[in-house]
């Protein structure tokens, strides 16, 4: 899991930190420790192997806290290594499934500001393959096609790593809604044209003012 987080297989804030503490689960669930100081240096020792994946992935040290603290609630109660395991497990499902359930609700929210038969421009990939699922801003999206509106997404390519040809546009034509990929250069003229009704993006952090911070590209667009 650590090595799929690193080499960028697992990409997209949520996504990491909910893969980030299911590798702590799976690892904890495979250990031999016979008893619990030798399962605390092993847990630590897990922990210190997936903070090392990400560096500025806040979501990934978010997660592994959180599996920390389940850690110490299950130490402190008094849990064999077998149940420690167990609750580290369940932690790490509350978390996948607090995403999904996050993703729902902001598609939901997002849906009811975009248009019938609105062209929607994308940048990079907030969908479900950067999350625990459905997605963030491509939850907008599918949120407003269940709504049954109509529904065109033009995914510009996003160098250099084309997450929006690769990912977006996949996940997109999948879903059976009407995507069509774009290069990064042809943004300007598609909006000068009235082809573009609003754009919808993720956002690797929001401050407080409204200011966004996301994939390099998304303030030209």
């Amino acid at each position: 899991v650590a090595r799929a987080i690193k080499t960028m297989v697992i990409r997209g804030a949520p996504a990491i930190g909910v893969a980030a503490a299911m590798g702590i689960a799976l690892g904890m669930k495979r250990s031999r420790a016979t008893g619990t100081k030798q399962c605390a240096a092993e847990f630590q020792k897990t922990c210190d192997l997936m903070a090392a994946t990400r560096p500025t992935a806040v979501n990934l040290f978010w997660a592994i806290d959180r599996m920390k603290r389940a850690f110490a609630d299950a130490a402190q109660a008094g849990c064999s290594v077998a149940e420690i395991a167990g609750r580290l497990e369940a932690e790490a499902l509350r978390i996948h499934d607090e995403d999904v359930a996050g993703c729902q609700a902001m598609g939901a929210h997002g849906a009811t500001l975009v248009p019938d038969a609105a062209t929607i421009l994308t940048h990079c990939n907030a969908g479900a393959l950067a999350t625990a699922g459905y997605g963030t801003a491509l939850g907008v999206i599918r949120a407003a096609v269940e709504q049954g509106k109509r529904i065109a997404v033009l995914a510009d390519e996003t160098r250099p790593f084309l997450q929006g040809a690769r990912l977006t546009a996949w996940e997109l034509v999948k879903d059976g809604i009407d995507t069509t990929v774009i290069t990064d250069g042809m943004t300007a003229t598609m909006m000068r044209q009235g082809q573009v009704d609003l754009v919808v993006v993720g956002a690797d952090r929001i401050a407080a003012n409204g200011d966004v911070a996301n994939k390099v590209g998304t303030y030209g667009v």
